[in-house]
């Protein structure tokens, strides 16, 4: 009877901390969307839990705003965090499986150097990477964002701990004994095991992308090439009697609207993959 009610209150204690925990995720991202719908005006009246009525006007003074191209800034941010999240996550995948199916001499030094890269700050190599690109003309454009995702150590390393708990080498093996090629065997056999990994560090690496300030800040100039967190930041620097709060709340959500949908998008593998786990389990 005892053990009944002890975990009985277990059960109610967890769901109050998740819901609490819910609760507070949520509930600053519901002030953003209410603050999004309302006006400038409104806003300097204080705190609403209430939507407002200028949702359409904030959203077209957003859309229309020729001194601050957030549209362009947001198909900014989604080239650079789509070509990033899809370059890293495949060559990162590659390279795991390469140190993970293959044996060979300096299989352990791979290993190693790529792990301390792990550790060494962006900041430290910053300045030598501004005058890599300002001597091979990629300065002030998209291609600095991009090109360096190839390299992703901590991506890489959680890729190689995924094949090494749910690839087995005889399914390799067999593949290789069947005729195919080893370009084939991972693009056929390897990466749809890899599904929930990928899920994973897709949105990571797209958020991470779409959220990165300090490289873009670096390269970028040009106010048509800038992505969405250099655009906001600018809007610190903007003169304060000219601020529509409204307008800023609605860049804001705006902003974050691609992160969402692709989380919505990849989540199902991620589900997929815990599932499957429990079920091997």
């Amino acid at each position: 009877m005892k053990s009944k009610s002890y975990n009985r209150l277990k059960y109610i204690l967890a769901h109050a901390l998740l819901i609490i925990l819910s609760f507070m995720c949520l509930f600053f991202f519901y002030i953003l969307i209410i603050n999004a719908t309302r006006s400038h005006a409104d806003l300097q009246k204080g705190f609403s839990v209430f939507p407002g009525k200028n949702f359409l006007e904030n959203l077209k003074s957003v859309v229309n705003d020729g001194t601050f191209p957030m549209i362009r800034g947001i198909i900014n941010s989604l080239i650079v965090s789509a070509c990033s999240a899809a370059i890293c996550i495949y060559f990162s995948a590659l390279t795991a499986y390469g140190l993970y199916a293959y044996d060979f001499k300096l299989k352990k030094a791979a290993f190693t150097f790529i792990m301390a890269i792990l550790v060494m700050p962006t900041q430290v190599t910053a300045m030598g990477f501004l005058r890599l690109i300002t001597k091979m003309g990629m300065y002030d454009s998209l291609l600095p964002l991009i090109i360096p995702s190839i390299a992703s150590p901590a991506v890489f390393y959680f890729m190689y701990s995924y094949l090494q708990a749910s690839l087995p080498l005889s399914l390799v093996e067999a593949a290789r004994i069947d005729g195919s090629g080893e370009f084939r065997t991972f693009n056929r056999i390897v990466i749809p095991i890899m599904k929930p990994a990928v899920a994973v560090q897709a949105i990571f690496t797209f958020v991470g992308s779409w959220n990165n300030y300090f490289i873009p800040a670096l390269v970028l100039q040009s106010k048509d090439k800038m992505t969405v967190p250099i655009l906001i930041a600018t809007l610190r620097g903007a003169d304060y009697m000219s601020f529509d709060m409204g307008k800023i709340y609605m860049m804001i959500l705006v902003a974050i609207v691609p992160i969402i949908l692709v989380y919505l998008l990849l989540s199902k593998y991620i589900i997929a993959g815990v599932t499957l786990g429990s079920v091997k389990g």
